[in-house]
């Protein structure tokens, strides 16, 4: 397993380069939690599914190397290592059978956690005519078994399509984008039939709530969003025929042109509620973003209400990831910025297990205005990821403090007052998660 630089007094954007970041594991070291976390708990918040507050199991039924230093030598993607490591199929059958299991679950039902979003890749269906390995769905059906043990909801989501949809090693394929060539959209559709069958029996009803016809789909270079935007409908007319459960919703992500630019969608599919719509929420890939201090951060966060608010009232409307990551430092009298120029400072790129109580405080509170904000103006969020490095890990955030537990309690609650912000908040549309796979995670 790889370790984290400790160098405490580089800049976060300098440790970027360094390519230990993109295959760390945090040490998740239990501490105490910060003081107050069961005070100020938010009213639960009901939609016509119920209010998702889930967590994305990332890097296990796909693999993202960051997120898995184990496997991380032995190829850039799944692909890569299907079609070269000779024991392939025993990795990936080791990975599935240990990476995430039952306990994971119970441990995210006890914070308050009642669904989990869980990325999967076409070639479990369909691996024909590829290197691919199959096997992933077996395990995703076991995933199934023990969210309906604990009494949460599964939200299962193509990731990774025919052809890759955005290039990034998160779609099983790092490189090239031709998931609108050759045929692969067909191909697509009839995977998610396959799936919809399945996963929107009456077998599953109790527990699968929503299947997600493609995870991020660019819309430049090899994507035209409006062939997206057909795929979108056609799938969407695909999935609701061939699934008994007349209640499963089907989402589509926003392809990084905002939630605003779907809310035609449900009157043209007479939706009646069962369109969807995600958008993925971060601060840390862009030079904007980067040279924020966290105040900023929470700001901008809070700049997302109303945005999310109308779109919402449109239709349901998820942040299906996010995460607590910012690239920032904290300072010994508690003022934080990009980079460290005092003795003492501390930056999230230290490992997480050094932290002190301030740099806990400042990312619990950029945390807690998230969740305000998605808890206010949207029908359910999910955190990205169950485990990962430093704030992108949500058992080690809870474990940390960075996290409140349950996630409805606050201890700095109000940040964002009523959370509905005016008509001039920044546009949800692109710089999100472009980067993610290809810069690994800020910390």
């Amino acid at each position: 397993m790889w370790a984290y630089s400790l160098l405490r007094l580089l800049s976060p954007l300098a440790v970027l380069s360094s390519p230990l970041l993109t295959g760390c594991m945090a040490q998740h070291i239990r501490a105490d939690k910060v003081a107050g976390a069961a005070s100020n708990q938010i009213a639960p918040v009901q939609g016509s599914q119920g209010f998702l507050r889930g967590v994305n199991i990332g890097g296990w039924l796909i693999l993202e190397n960051w997120l898995d230093p184990d496997m991380a030598s032995d190829a850039p993607d799944e692909f890569t290592l299907s079609q070269n490591v000779p024991d392939a199929a025993s990795k990936l059958q080791t990975h599935w059978q240990t990476y995430f299991t039952e306990a994971d679950v119970q441990k995210l039902g006890a914070a308050g956690i009642n669904a989990i979003r869980i990325p999967i890749g076409f070639w479990a269906y369909d691996n024909s005519g590829t290197p691919y390995i199959k096997g992933a769905d077996a395990y995703l059906e076991k995933a199934i078994g023990w969210a309906r043990n604990a009494g949460m909801k599964v939200w299962v989501d193509l990731h990774g399509a025919p052809g890759s949809q955005n290039g990034w090693e998160h779609s099983g394929h790092a490189g090239a984008v031709e998931w609108q060539k050759d045929g692969n959209i067909d191909r697509t559709i009839a995977v998610l039939k396959t799936m919809a069958t399945k996963y929107g029996g009456q077998q599953f009803a109790d527990t699968v709530v929503g299947l997600e016809l493609v995870n991020e789909p660019i819309s430049s270079g090899g994507n035209n969003i409006d062939t997206t935007k057909q795929f979108a409908e056609d799938a969407y007319k695909a999935v609701t025929a061939a699934a008994a459960n007349q209640n499963l919703m089907v989402i589509m992500h926003d392809a990084f042109v905002g939630p605003g630019s779907w809310s035609g969608f449900p009157a043209k599919l007479n939706s009646n509620g069962r369109f969807g719509i995600d958008t993925h929420l971060y601060q840390v890939f862009s030079s904007d973003d980067q040279s924020l201090n966290q105040a900023q951060h929470i700001q901008k966060a809070c700049g997302w209400a109303s945005g999310l608010a109308n779109s919402n009232s449109v239709m349901p409307t998820f942040v299906g990831e996010w995460s607590g990551a910012t690239v920032i430092c904290v300072n010994p009298d508690g003022s934080t910025s990009p980079s460290c120029s005092t003795a003492g400072c501390q930056c999230v790129s230290d490992s997480m297990d050094k932290w002190g109580d301030k740099l806990i405080e400042v990312v619990r509170k950029y945390v807690e205005a998230e969740l305000d904000v998605f808890e206010q103006n949207t029908s359910g969020y999910f955190f990205w990821s169950f485990k990962g490095p430093g704030s992108w890990g949500f058992l080690g955030g809870i474990e940390r403090g960075i996290i409140p537990n349950p996630v409805t309690s606050r201890t700095y609650p109000n940040q964002c007052g009523s959370s509905k912000r005016s008509p001039e908040a920044p546009s949800l549309a692109g710089g999100r998660r472009a980067k993610r796979g290809q810069l690994g995670k800020f910390l």
